[in-house]
């Protein structure tokens, strides 16, 4: 830009150099407020198609010298594909050298399970072998591309380490027996119910060998690690192959990882997760529930793998009484732990010094959301988001203290985009305590007006929503933004990420302070001045559409709208019929059905189903095994003959405990936000239903 002299602004005498000078000031920011208006005008909030475009890193795997960073990216596929799946996972890789983002595979593919070949710029992965003969691994020279085939397993392989770069341990589904292979060539294909299992068995493999040794047998080994000398492997292992067993049940042994001999078993109680080797392989950092009636695998503990008298009550919860709940570990060297936590809605990773026993922060909370770390030297890697940005590769240099994006997969339509404000919201519940959430304002705001809102509520109950990108096919965030809402995400007690006592204060006692802390939350935007208190309406999947089928029946006056996706509606019948009994005994009840029965039926929304007066769309799939689609046909049932509103029932076939094929998931976003507005903007207080289709765009 030329600069502007006094001629140019009409004020040619010498005397007048002060006056010009401030026109000059003055036109330069009429200009800027000019143009930034204008930039806002041409960007338009979240449209639902964009669902199709949102890209996100999820694996990331660092080389042995830290030169490369892989990782992959998830691309939603077509509306009309049908792939058996949501994504397809491509595989680029970083240079730190030169900063560059390579792409290795990209299209059609389903990369998976990143590693290295050990001392080599070799990427590993897993991938469908041609003739269909399962998950195979391979890998492929970073730099003359050259892919080779390592393993050929009947059946396929899931988890693999190597031992060193001629030797892998891994994992695979047992066969079916000789009777049911031969039932199976026949066309019969009943199956008897929780009498078929399969192991999940622990092979060690030679590459280029014919053959496979089993290490374990009549086992389920569903997690394993090796340690860095290769001469043991620690597992995750439980008596049988179901999810309760997966969920409550894996005990850590400590393996011979020649022989599978076991060495010694920790009898670690309840839940567990991300086993970690320290370099020198003598110790195992894990997380785990206190008890096994903790519904948060969220404390962190280090355990001797060479002393056999060690018990489970003999270790150390590193993260006791601090309200935080630990998400993934690792070594930074022989006295270091390195460990990621959510701490209300952030995301955190601290340096715990064994010896010390000193805490420090390596990153504070509020820069990124992410979950699992990769350490290289004084770099971290990993998948991060934040409120305005997908999942992306990042990088955290400890001694600089500084964050960096490395990819940008997303830059080109959000750059497009209007975004709606999000901010963390504290309030007290009514018995004093501190409770945190997310809230996002409608786009285009103004302040002393109300608006209405969509409460949307996480499922578990034991996770918890994050300051990020909280965007999604069931997680509404800019998309509601941009239809005028409040979109409000509270983490009500007995959820993750505040510790063990906020975690298991709903225990036994289901929709008790956990919902109080809901209301709570509501009655304070209200009184804020934010929230009309006439168009408040609740969504969520699971956990989170038991609370909205709850709100749009027993608190029918509070709710004008209620979305209830896989959720629950009578806990009596749904304790008989889940998948997760044990897991729901042992870490959310206490007690069996049979034992008081007036306590769980009270935690039942269709008890309640007469009183509705609230517009109810219920959405399930019709496989899902965790929360049975019959849940929603009894909800539908009962507000259908006793209710005094509107009520919609969606059922999709060959989804379960959530929508994977992409049409769906549009589908449910597209008609979820059609309910609220209609009940909550347009046609509030209607008796009619918005259409019975939507429009679905074509590819």
């Amino acid at each position: 830009m030329l600069p502007l002299d006094s001629e140019t602004l009409g004020c040619p005498g010498k005397q007048l150099k002060k006056m010009c000078y401030m026109k000059r000031v003055v036109l330069v920011f009429c200009l800027a407020i000019i143009t930034t208006f204008a930039v806002r005008a041409e960007k338009e909030g979240f449209r639902p198609e964009l669902l199709s475009q949102i890209l996100n890193v999820a694996e990331v795997s660092v080389s042995d010298d830290g030169r490369y960073v892989a990782y992959t990216l998830l691309v939603p596929v077509g509306l009309q594909e049908q792939v058996g799946g949501s994504f397809y996972r491509e595989l680029y890789v970083h240079d730190a050298s030169s900063g560059e983002i390579i792409p290795l595979r990209t299209g059609a593919v389903n990369i998976s399970g990143l590693d290295w070949v050990p001392g080599s710029n070799k990427v590993t992965y897993r991938k469908v072998a041609e003739g269909g003969r399962g998950l195979q691994l391979f890998s492929m020279d970073i730099t003359s591309r050259e892919v080779t085939q390592l393993t050929e397993f009947p059946g396929g392989i899931r988890q693999y380490r190597f031992i060193d770069k001629s030797t892998l341990v891994f994992t695979a589904l047992q066969p079916h027996n000789s009777q049911k292979q031969q039932l199976l060539r026949q066309g019969i294909d009943l199956y008897v119910y929780e009498e078929e299992l399969r192991h999940i068995e622990l092979y060690r493999y030679m590459i280029g060998a014919s053959e496979a040794v089993k290490l374990v047998e009549n086992l389920t080994v569903y997690d394993f690690e090796v340690s860095p000398d290769g001469t043991k492997i620690a597992a995750a292992i439980s008596q049988k192959n179901l999810i309760d067993y997966q969920y409550m049940f894996k005990r850590i042994h400590i393996l011979d990882a020649e022989t599978g001999r076991v060495i010694r078993r920790m009898n670690n109680p309840g839940k567990l997760q991300t086993m970690q080797w320290c370099p020198l392989s003598k110790r195992l950092a894990f997380r785990s529930g206190v008890g096994i009636d903790d519904s948060v695998c969220g404390s962190l503990y280090v355990m001797d793998t060479e002393n056999e008298g060690e018990r489970f009550e003999d270790l150390t919860n590193l993260v006791a009484g601090m309200e935080l709940s630990v998400i993934h570990v690792v070594w930074e060297d022989e006295n270091n732990l390195l460990y990621t936590s959510e701490e209300s809605v952030d995301i955190t990773v601290t340096r715990y010094n064994l010896k010390r026993g000193r805490r420090t922060t390596v990153i504070e909370g509020g820069q990124a959301v992410f979950r699992n770390i990769a350490h290289h030297g004084r770099y971290l890697y990993f998948a991060g988001n934040t409120a305005m940005h997908p999942n992306e590769l990042m990088r955290f240099d400890m001694r600089r203290g500084n964050l960096a994006k490395l990819s940008d997969h997303n830059g080109s339509w959000l750059s497009a985009v209007a975004f709606a404000r999000q901010e963390k919201i504290s309030y007290h519940a009514r018995d004093g305590h501190r409770i945190d959430g997310v809230l996002m304002y409608p786009l285009n705001y103004e302040e002393g007006k109300r608006y209405p809102m969509i409460v949307y509520i996480h499922g578990g109950p034991e996770a918890c929503v994050k300051n990020g990108w909280n965007n999604g096919y069931s997680q509404w965030g800019q998309f509601a933004a941009a239809r005028g809402f409040f979109v409000f995400s509270p983490n009500y007690r007995a959820s993750s990420g505040r510790g063990v006592a906020f975690s298991m204060a709903g225990y036994g006692d289901l929709l008790g302070v956990e919902y109080d802390d809901v209301l709570d939350g509501i009655d304070h935007l209200i009184n804020a001045g934010l929230v009309d208190k006439e168009r408040v309406g609740m969504g969520g999947g699971s956990y989170g559409g038991f609370f909205s089928a709850y709100s749009a029946t027993k608190h029918t006056d509070r709710f004008a709208a209620s979305v209830v996706f896989v959720g629950i509606a009578n806990q009596v019948s749904k304790r008989k019929t889940t998948d997760i009994p044990w897991e729901d005994y042992h870490v959310h009840w206490g007690f069996w059905t049979h034992e008081d029965h007036d306590k769980v039926w009270n935690a039942s929304p269709v008890q309640f189903a007469h009183m509705s007066k609230t517009p109810t769309l219920i959405l399930h799939g019709d496989d899902d095994p965790r929360i049975p689609v019959s849940q929603g046909l009894e909800l539908y049932r009962a507000l259908k003959l006793h209710g005094k509103a509107p009520v919609r029932f969606v059922r999709y076939p060959g989804e379960g405990h959530g929508n994977r094929k992409n049409i769906n998931r549009y589908d449910y976003l597209i008609r979820t936000l059609d309910w609220f507005e209609y009940y909550l903007i347009t046609n509030r207080g209607d008796i009619t239903m918005p259409p019975l289709y939507i429009d679905y765009p074509t590819d």
